[in-house]
């Protein structure tokens, strides 16, 4: 599949600031970027690398939209279990996962969907420039979908399954999306209630999360209290300090208890200070000294989140684990989402 043509122009961060690459004006770094199995970011905020003028540009903000690494297509395609006939639902990004799509299954068994008309747009002459034609749609993947599917792969993550989701599954059909702000795959088969039974697979996977306009709004504010101020409670941690986004099992379970969680880090020199930002107004401000050492923690709002992440890693180091993957999972009709796993439960609002 020639990954190049739908991936001409991206992003690549460099320092916290996004540069513009063009691929036709150095082709043996066009060929590199897009055959290597990675990531490529194609619109930070609402700028399309596509439209962003010269090369060199640069700015800042966060990724709206990307070419997923083709390797992690293909197993979130291989967890939906595609069957010879199956009618296939997908995200469309750049139009390359539903190229892979077409590949496997036919153009006509195939329908494609983003919330960027713009996007789906340049999907559509991409594909049919290889000689494809699936079905696009301008939809909010979150909403009402155009038809009945046997599967639904989505490499955008949701919170909760839709339930238009299952209502557009045909009896047998199964779904496989990531839940948002974690790195968990689940998997669920449709049931005989109009539901989904499945499970989370042990694999990982993290994708941003559905949007419903051009971007996803400001950040959470990292304003002068969160900053430097002192909180409404200070401690100190009996763990090293820990990035959450680092540890794929513990920043799901938090996501799953506290959702909704924006991290940041800064470094200087062997310091290290990183921030738990929620839209409730609770932060957390963790700072340590060097790698090992325990940090200082300033806590304000109305949650106390790096108490919630502590609770965490006590699980951890006394079952030498957490029950997120591998857990069982039931999706009621009405979308209710539960987690199992041996004791462990929990409903995901």
């Amino acid at each position: 599949m020639p990954r190049h043509m739908f991936v001409p122009c991206w992003w690549e961060q460099d320092g916290g600031v996004w540069t513009r690459r063009n691929g036709p004006e150095d082709p043996e770094a066009w060929a590199e970027a897009a055959y290597t199995d990675q990531t490529l970011v194609t619109r930070v905020e609402g700028c399309h690398a596509d439209d962003a003028g010269k090369v060199g540009m640069v700015l800042s903000g966060r990724p709206t939209s990307s070419s997923t690494l083709p390797s992690l297509v293909v197993r979130m395609y291989r967890h939906a279990m595609i069957a010879d006939d199956s009618r296939l639902l997908v995200t469309t990004g750049t139009g390359y996962g539903t190229a892979l799509a077409c590949a496997r299954l036919g153009d006509h068994r195939v329908t494609s969907v983003d919330v960027d008309a713009d996007l789906v747009k340049r999907a559509g002459d991409r594909l049919a420039e290889i000689g494809e034609h699936p079905r696009l749609e301008v939809c909010d993947i979150t909403g009402d979908l155009p038809g009945k599917y046997d599967r639904i792969v989505a490499t955008v993550s949701v919170r909760p399954v839709p339930v238009s989701w299952l209502r557009a599954l045909r009896p047998g059909g199964r779904l496989v999306t990531t839940l948002s702000g974690t790195g968990l795959i689940l998997t669920a088969d449709a049931s005989e209630d109009g539901g989904a039974t499945g499970q989370i697979e042990w694999d990982r996977a993290g994708f941003m999360r559905t949007r419903h306009g051009d971007t996803y709004g400001p950040p959470a504010d990292l304003g002068q209290e969160a900053t430097e101020g002192d909180g409404e409670e200070v401690s100190t941690s009996r763990y090293p300090l820990l990035y959450p986004p680092d540890a794929w099992d513990v920043i799901s379970m938090l996501e799953l208890q506290v959702a909704g969680v924006d991290y940041r880090i800064r470094q200087d020199g062997d310091a290290r200070t990183v921030w738990l930002l929620h839209p409730d107004g609770s932060w957390a401000r963790a700072t340590a000294a060097g790698f090992l050492d325990s940090p200082t923690v300033h806590q304000s709002g109305p949650r106390r989140l790096w108490d919630a992440l502590e609770k965490i890693r006590h699980r951890l180091n006394r079952e030498g684990g957490l029950p997120v993957y591998g857990a069982q999972v039931r999706i009621d009709p009405d979308g209710v989402l539960t987690l199992s796993r041996g004791s462990w439960s929990m409903t995901v609002n």
